[in-house]
């Protein structure tokens, strides 16, 4: 046979890899944790990423389908080869490849264990948020494949969040390292297009990670409620009060009773139904957090309020919570577990009616959610897996849940993937113009649709789901254009792109930071469309126009005492610039980055197609994460027209320790010091000749703190401990400035007069990027953003030096802020994902006519 003479020929080129053809064993691989069923042609346990280099080489000769497989913990039929082809077993690629435990960052094989990363990195104080319940066997490049997340991506965030770069094997066999262990390399984010695209795009083989500190402390609160809808609007009171838990779980009573019989963990089998609620941080402010919490569950009907008492309970509950699943095979011998996202606001709605839908299909239903993301996992009782007219109610009764959580402006999944299970609903959730995006990002990478394929999309693009183009305007479009709307700047595109000669376009933001002042044919202005489009306190999001100034959103979220945590140089900069741009301020340590704010964006492409990326909820992980693509592209991929972001309560108390040093080495050492042990710190920043108020000193070192007043605190006191121990003197506290501020006022001075560097490399490469650089010997004007390994100097004449020498250590250079006039080129970059992004401009802007040469493509 040929598959038969194909495995003989691959197992010639890779003798030391282990190949599985025999029927029996491949028994095993035939489905995962889902309903869903397939057998695959033979199993590859490769050893190395040349190893998968070369079974790809090797598929693409045989016409065979990979299907990279993790633990085969995942629910939605990802990993199952129902089209036959080979399953990828990455048993044996588990190890840690590069561990910093001071630079916080990690790089791992696929195959690492979720649960053995935590293990390995436990001693070190520090953590990798993403914990689904399955990470005592799941793998990180499932996790990754899925965007995985668990009970504590409430407040810490999913996998996306997490990872830096991956090498990759490209559909063609060729490996490829996209993004790394510095932040916010030059290129189109590809790293966040792969999270959570299940392995159609690429396979990975390695992975950087970013890690946390753990917590200091964490107590542990469960509430019963007598009613599921009760216990939903408590959960959105709390969020509306501004208050945020490391997580909130939540349990009907059908569940507890279940999980009670299995590991007899002393839950409440007559509650309604039960939540579960961590707070965590230091010790002082624990009691502080739970008390608020307290008081708000008591005015919404909540009993039996109870906090853990030990570690050892606080270790059996959540044991109870992750083993929801599992106790289930003791009332049926089967079930289908729904997994969906509704708004939190709606959280108590949304669950009435699932109840009402099971009902009217005669279906039994228990719930086990994310409370505090609006996550929902009703599990479907199947009492004869056989019985395929019940199997069919079954997995009709989960259309109509996704239906309603479409319906309600959710998702149709937040962290199972959509596999096989949620294809056939695509269509529910997204435009003829999105499906199309998606699909033209497919054919990019994997134009033969080999890499597990059949997954995703809806098995054929129906007529309504072409992509649907504006007729072109038929007014003349000025050489300053500031369209009214979405709709009028689209057409005006398809008409600039329909001309003999394709005029340039140059999107003006407000301030752009870089190559701004380039001359363009037509320079398009986004002023008309500003303001507030849509505002969702309750549900902790606002919708903009993207030609909204930040300082003019800022002071309208200000009444409410919320906030966007983004800041800019230029008091001028639109939400739109700062989105495009990717500008991340020092803050980010704090509340994360701009690509972990934004939740949502309307685009019109090049070729005027008018899209929607993200949905307004936390966790989404249906379909390719396109709004990450056009977060840092400059404007070449299309126009932001609309932005969605997340929203904060503003931080109750700020306090900036100010600390003058001599040398440049001791102020980095002071500062590396503080960024190793920091927890609720915004900004670490090291500045020369900085104008501060009341600051008389030429070198100074920032360190800003933000949050509950206990946590602010703590973290400041063991800070100047710290610091008086390294050897520091003078330590001033203070309310203000902050470091961000210090940050705004350096580079928007320094733009102006000379344009402004950045060098990037791995946080934990500072020191060898300064001593390399001579800084310590030959001063010079600087500012350095410590945790992100970013460091800024006055002036642009050195880009090509300064890039080698940050190239050497797997960094990079370029030109944060031009001076005026300038045109410089200011990317020296060169990724390995050049032609892919050449490639994808080509498809959403294929005349060029947006921002060209602002970019690399």
């Amino acid at each position: 046979m040929k598959n038969d003479q194909a495995f003989i020929q691959l197992q010639q080129q890779l003798p030391s890899a282990e190949i599985i053809t025999d029927p029996i064993l491949l028994i095993t691989y035939e489905n995962d944790a889902s309903l869903d069923y397939g057998q695959p042609d033979g199993v590859v346990i490769p050893r190395s990423a040349a190893d998968v280099a070369k079974i790809v080489d090797w598929a693409n000769e045989f016409d065979m389908p990979i299907v990279a497989r993790g633990a085969g913990t995942g629910l939605s039929g990802g990993a199952v080869a129902h089209g036959g082809g080979i399953i990828l077993n990455f048993a044996l690629m588990r190890q840690m490849l590069d561990y910093d435990a001071e630079g916080r960052s990690v790089v791992v094989e696929p195959g690492m264990v979720n649960q053995q990363l935590g293990m390995i990195i436990d001693p070190d104080g520090l953590v990798f948020p993403p914990d689904p319940s399955s990470g005592r066997v799941s793998t990180i490049g499932g996790n990754i494949a899925e965007n995985a997340g668990g009970p504590h991506c409430f407040k810490y965030g999913v996998t996306t969040n997490y990872v830096m770069g991956l090498q990759m094997v490209a559909a063609n066999g060729r490996i490829l390292q996209l993004g790394g262990q510095a932040f916010d390399y030059p290129e189109y984010d590809f790293v966040g297009l792969l999270t959570g695209s299940e392995g159609t795009l690429g396979v990975i083989t390695a992975a950087s990670l970013r890690l946390l500190r753990q917590s200091p402390g964490v107590k542990t609160l469960t509430a019963v409620f007598e009613t599921l809808a009760q216990a939903g609007t408590a959960v959105s009171a709390i969020i509306a009060a501004g208050l945020t838990p490391a997580s909130m779980e939540m349990m009907d009573q059908q569940i507890i009773q279940i999980v009670e019989d299995y590991v007899r963990a002393g839950l409440p089998t007559d509650a309604g139904a039960m939540l579960i609620l961590d707070v965590d941080g230091y010790e002082d402010s624990l009691t502080i957090q739970m008390q608020e919490i307290v008081s708000i569950l008591k005015l919404h009907e909540a009993g039996g309020l109870h906090v853990a008492e030990t570690e050892r309970e606080r270790e059996q509950l959540w044991y109870a919570r992750k083993s929801a699943a599992g106790a289930m095979s003791r009332l049926a011998p089967a079930f289908y577990l729904v997994d969906g996202v509704v708004p939190r606001s709606k959280l108590s709605a949304a669950l009435t009616q699932i109840n009402q839908i099971c009902e009217q299909n005669n279906l039994h239903v228990g719930h086990v959610f994310h409370a505090g993301d609006g996550n929902l996992h009703p599990l479907i009782l199947i009492d004869d897996p056989k019985d395929k007219e019940l199997i069919e109610r079954v997995v009709a009764t989960g259309g109509e849940v996704m239906k309603l959580c479409v319906s309600m402006g959710g998702s149709i999944t937040g962290e199972h993937g959509v596999g096989l299970e949620k294809k056939a609903y695509m269509p529910l959730m997204f435009s003829p113009n999105e499906l199309c995006a998606m699909r033209e990002v497919k054919e990019l990478f994997d134009p033969y649709y080999r890499l597990n394929p059949g997954k995703i999309f809806p098995k054929n693009p129906t007529t309504n789901e072409q992509p649907v183009v504006p007729a072109p305007t038929n007014d003349p479009v000025p050489t300053f254009f500031a369209p009214e709307s979405t709709e009028e700047l689209a057409s005006a595109l398809v008409a600039l792109g329909n001309r003999s000669q394709v005029p340039s376009v140059g999107i003006y933001g407000g301030k752009l930071g870089v190559g701004e002042k380039r001359p363009f044919d037509i320079t398009l202005s986004l002023q008309n469309l500003r303001g507030i489009k849509s505002y969702a306190p309750d549900d902790m999001y606002v919708t903009v126009g993207a030609g909204t100034p930040l300082v003019e959103l800022q002071a309208e979220l200000a009444k409410d005492q919320l906030w966007v945590p983004l800041a800019s140089p230029w008091p001028e900069a639109t939400i739109g610039g700062i989105v495009s741009t990717n500008f991340n301020a020092p803050l980010r340590m704090r509340y994360g980055a701009i690509r972990d704010l934004v939740l949502m964006v309307e685009v019109v492409l090049g070729n005027g197609r008018v899209m929607q990326a993200g949905r307004p909820v936390v966790k989404n992980a249906a379909g390719y994460d396109l709004r990450k693509l056009f977060i840092g592209a400059y404007g070449t991929l299309g126009v932001i027209t609309e932005i969605t972001l997340k929203l904060l309560p503003k931080p109750r108390k700020r306090t900036t320790l100010m600390v003058p040093y001599n040398q440049l080495s001791q102020g980095v050492k002071w500062a590396m010091l503080l960024s190793q042990n920091n927890l609720i710190a915004s900004s670490i920043v090291l500045c020369s000749q900085c104008r501060t108020p009341g600051n008389a000193y030429s070198n100074i070192l920032l360190y800003t703190v933000e949050g509950i007043e206990e946590d602010v605190n703590a973290e400041i006191n063991a800070a100047c401990d710290e610091l008086k121990n390294a050897g520091a003197v003078q330590i001033m506290q203070t309310d203000s400035p902050r470091g961000t501020y210090l940050w705004t006022e350096w580079l928007h001075q320094a733009s102006a007069e000379s344009g402004v560097l950045r060098a990037a490399v791995p946080p934990q490469a500072m020191p060898q990027l300064i001593n390399n650089l001579g800084l310590a010997q030959h001063p010079t004007n600087y500012l350095i953003d410590i945790v992100h390994g970013f460091l800024y100097m006055k002036g642009i004449e050195q880009l090509k030096t300064l890039h080698k020498t940050t190239q050497s250590l797997s960094g990079y250079a370029m030109i944060a802020a031009s001076p005026p006039n300038s045109l410089a080129n200011q990317w020296e970059h060169t990724p390995d994902s050049l032609a892919l992004m050449h490639g994808l401009k080509s498809r959403w802007d294929p005349t060029g006519l947006l921002n060209p040469k602002q970019f690399l493509v």
